[in-house]
């Protein structure tokens, strides 16, 4: 019986043998990469890739009801006429004086608030609230792009100092008046909500209307 030891193969031979299953080894490497690859290609070229640009913030529809007004309760040393669609509310602050008030939009996140003082016989107290009306604006000229400042006459003869803020600012429309002798009173526009000021747009110009109502209907007792 013919026996066989061991084989031995000459350089040719392994070298050709590597060879062979290195092309085998890379012709399935091949495949399976095409098999992996080909579903991708074909999804990448069969529908549109993927968006991924930042969307702007989206905002409700904001429907603004008609303006309608009703005169202010009694049991302050001024009145005017508020919309049907705010509350009247004390302030509440610690700084807060008797006759503060709030006049709030609940559906709108929007405030009014009025500051008033008595400043008769107290020149000093006078001068200090035309100086704090006047700081309290200019402390938005951070944000402010434009403050325009206006002096109006109002049907009631009673002179106004109008300010109109734009830009991402807290308070968008400002006023005080004052009869010289006794009666010092401001308000400001503010909103309760981190909405941009141009999307907030048409609420503030509802708004503005409203205080511009109020301010021709004041009256002092």
């Amino acid at each position: 019986m013919m026996t066989h030891g061991p084989l031995f193969l000459n350089t040719t031979t392994r070298g050709a043998l590597g060879r062979q299953r290195a092309g085998q080894w890379m012709n399935a490497t091949l495949l399976l990469f095409a098999a992996l690859s080909g579903p991708i290609g074909l999804s990448s070229c069969g529908e549109a890739a993927p968006d991924f640009t930042p969307k702007p913030k989206g905002y409700n529809r904001i429907d603004l009801p008609a303006h309608r007004y009703r005169a202010l309760p009694g049991g302050h040393p001024y009145t005017f006429e508020y919309s049907h669609e705010a509350v009247v509310r004390r302030d509440s602050s610690y700084l807060a004086q008797p006759h503060w008030l709030n006049i709030y939009y609940p559906k709108l996140q929007a405030n009014v608030q009025i500051t008033y003082m008595d400043v008769a016989r107290d020149r000093r107290l006078y001068n200090k609230m035309m100086e704090d009306a006047r700081k309290l604006t200019g402390k938005h000229q951070v944000k402010a792009t434009a403050i325009e400042e206006r002096l109006v006459l109002t049907p009631n003869g009673m002179r106004v100092s109008v300010f109109e803020l734009q830009g991402e600012v807290p308070s968008q429309y400002q006023f005080y008046t004052t009869d010289s002798t006794r009666h010092f009173l401001r308000g400001a526009l503010y909103f309760r909500t981190a909405t941009a000021n141009d999307s907030l747009a048409p609420v503030i110009e509802y708004v503005k209307a409203d205080m511009v109502r109020m301010m021709n209907t004041l009256r002092y007792r």
